[in-house]
């Protein structure tokens, strides 16, 4: 077994390897720019060795600085973790030729199977269902409209070496194939450092579902089962979970045992996942094999209890898998929902900025029987950095049982570790991903690709809460409310009635609503006569309470803003004011504020750096026409405008840096 193991990455995979890697007691090597020298990755490892400047291309992507790195601290092993050099063969083959170990499948593997076109061609010899589609290369945007159209819209324009949704674009006309091709050329350029593009027919109403493959050097290969990935939002998964709700025995059999030939046919070994798209009739076809670990590899590690990153390490060492296929069982279930910064009220832009709060909900087995898991590489007062990924966690949950039952039970318990997660400092999702956990057809298992674009057809612009939950809030509100005026009115040396607690009748607002209620009590009591109950032990300064509402346990993040309280749960978010009624029926009078006129502008949506501006001074634009691009956190975004109109003002310029909101054009 090694001695010490060197990790080619960081954030939170980098964590997670040097965690299994302590409990097999083997030492570990963190890697680390400057972007990340104070980074918990860094903090965790045995040792560390800077390897060169924030952007990954000076840093994470130098292979001979991980070379260096290993000869420095005398490491007998690399894990590429996921990203970066994971599956880059030039990496591989030079850490073989220094006569370093790689925890990961052979070259030849990752080079057959990291060119889409080529592992395409091999699936189709091994057996394996494949989608139709050009495997070739195309030379440029007209040769690519020219193929998409001999396909058939609507089609999958996609980087050959990519991966992790950069690099790829649905088009369904000539003009977005067209646009496609370009933005994924440019985005697997600057991504992978390799520019090839190919396109095949895209499955509508699809689902992505993937099996996670695991073989030794001594010819056993095994298949772990399914992991249903189908909640994506621009081709990243989201949320994910084991197994599927959709594949039956026989498919997943199916499933797997293609998965084993693809892998068995390139002389695969070590972690391995092969995706695949199936349709509605539960016909399969291949769409790629990750030669490493994947992001989402914790849900099979919950409902198999096999440890992969420990397998990785176990299999490079030589040693023989310790189990058959035969052993492998699927126990209870399991979902994954990645935490991301970016901000869903604005499209899910990245955000950057510091974790002024990060307090996850407690990992292990919960009194009822489930089991959270939070896979991070950050802690309260890091800073997310526009220079890499941008994601905060991964928060996972155990459902124990069988079926539908341990699915929801699964989904319960992620729901509620959501509500409990202290996230401030930055936008993130994890409003959206509550709010999925509280949609009927989500908790149904019906799913597909499409799920989010269908189910938030104008984005995600938060939820609104029913009217149950409306009253609950409002009742919440005003026991909070009670609580800050008891607590008030004890302070010596106030002015005589300036926090008098005898009137309890009171009106709780925040934008779209208006509830009127009167506490008896712990009781609100409501107009129409019906009663609610709250008991909390909630304090001035608490963030985050428990409150029993009419015997209900609700998890809220309660939060004093102003004069107001900010009450956030199951995806809501509410800022309610509580106010007599002779008040609230003066604040009725008060005039509101309009926003600041912005229509004339294009403001940058998120932090980033300007790559192109495609207008000048005095030019005409109409609407939907493309005006300029911003990459953010490896992601290309082009900006189109709203509506016609001529350029007044360039108020940047090509390769600024700018900040969410910042002016890019103006116009007459």
């Amino acid at each position: 077994m090694f001695g010490k193991i060197l990790i080619a990455n960081r954030g939170e995979i980098a964590c997670r390897v040097i965690a299994t890697a302590r409990k097999m007691g083997i030492e570990t090597v963190a890697v680390h720019s400057d972007a990340d020298v104070g980074a918990r990755h860094v903090a965790m490892a045995d040792e560390a060795v800077h390897i060169g400047g924030a952007a990954s291309s000076q840093s994470y992507l130098v292979i001979d600085r991980i070379i260096e790195a290993v000869r420095k601290t005398g490491a007998d092993a690399v894990h590429p973790g996921y990203g970066f050099l994971s599956e880059n063969p030039r990496f591989a083959a030079a850490l073989e030729k220094e006569g370093i170990v790689f925890i990961g499948p052979p070259v030849a593997a990752i080079e057959a199977m990291g060119d889409k076109i080529t592992s395409k061609k091999i699936a189709a010899d091994a057996g394996v269902s494949t989608v139709p589609g050009h495997m070739g290369l195309i030379a440029d945007a007209k040769e690519a409209v020219k193929i998409a159209s001999l396909i058939g819209y609507p089609v999958m324009i996609k980087a050959s070496a990519g991966g992790g949704g950069k690099g790829m674009r649905i088009a369904w006309n000539d003009e977005e194939a067209r646009e496609g091709f370009q933005s994924s050329k440019n985005e697997a350029k600057s991504s992978f450092g390799d520019d090839r593009i190919f396109i095949e027919k895209f499955i509508t109403q699809p689902r992505h579902i993937e099996i996670q493959v695991l073989g030794d050097q001594h010819g056993a290969m095994l298949y772990l089962g399914e992991r249903e990935c189908s909640i994506q939002r621009r081709n990243q998964k989201v949320i994910e979970e084991a197994p599927s709700p959709f594949i039956d025995p026989a498919t997943r059999k199916a499933m797997g045992e293609q998965s084993v030939a693809l892998a068995k046919a390139v002389g695969y070994h070590s972690a391995g996942t092969v995706e695949f798209i199936v349709d509605a009739d539960r016909n399969f076809y291949f769409l790629e094999m990750n030669t490493r670990l994947q992001v989402e590899h914790p849900v099979t590690e919950l409902v198999t209890g096999i440890d992969l990153v420990e397998q990785m390490i176990r299999i490079a060492a030589g040693e023989r898998l310790s189990f058959s296929q035969d052993a492998v069982r699927l126990d209870g279930w399991a979902i994954e929902s990645r935490l991301y910064a970016e901000d869903p009220l604005r499209n899910f832009l990245p955000s950057t900025g510091r974790l002024t709060r990060y307090r996850p909900p407690g990992e292990g087995r919960q009194p009822d029987g489930t089991i959270l898991r939070n896979d991070t590489g950050v802690a309260e007062g890091d800073e997310i950095s526009m220079f890499y990924d941008p994601m905060i966690a991964k928060l996972c949950s155990w459902g124990p049982g069988e079926g539908a039952v341990a699915r929801l039970a699964a989904v319960d318990a992620m729901a509620g570790a959501l509500d409990r997660f202290e996230l401030e400092g930055i936008g993130h999702n994890l409003p959206f991903l509550s709010a999925v956990m509280q949609q009927e057809r989500f908790r149904s298992g019906n799913l597909t690709t499409a799920y989010i674009a269908e189910e938030f057809p104008a984005g995600f612009e938060g939820v609104l809460p029913d009217v149950a939950l409306s009253r609950k809030l409002a009742a919440i509100a005003a026991v909070a409310h009670e609580t800050i005026r008891s607590r008030a009115a004890k302070i010596s040396g106030a002015l005589t009635g300036a926090h008098a607690t005898g009137a309890r009748a009171w009106v709780v607002t925040w934008p779209g609503q208006e509830i009127a209620l009167r506490m008896e009590g712990a009781v609100a009591v409501f107009d129409d006569g019906t009663t609610i109950s709250v008991e909390s032990n909630w304090r001035p300064g608490d963030s985050l309470a428990e409150y029993a509402v009419d015997g209900e346990i609700l998890q809220v993040k309660t939060n004093l803003s102003g004069a107001a309280i900010r009450l956030r749960c199951r995806g809501v978010d509410v800022t309610a004011r509580v106010r007599s009624t002779r008040v609230a029926a003066l604040a009725r009078l008060m005039p509101v504020k309009s926003p600041p006129d912005t229509s004339k502008m294009l403001l940058c949506p998120m932090p980033g750096v300007l790559t192109s501006i495609t207008v000048a001074v005095g030019d005409r634009v109409e609407a939907g026409q493309p005006l300029a691009s911003v990459e953010a956190m490896k992601m290309e975004n082009v900006l189109k405008a709203e509506r016609s109109g001529v350029v007044k003002q360039v108020a940047v310029s090509i390769g600024q840096s700018l900040a969410a909101d910042d002016l890019i054009l103006e116009f007459e």
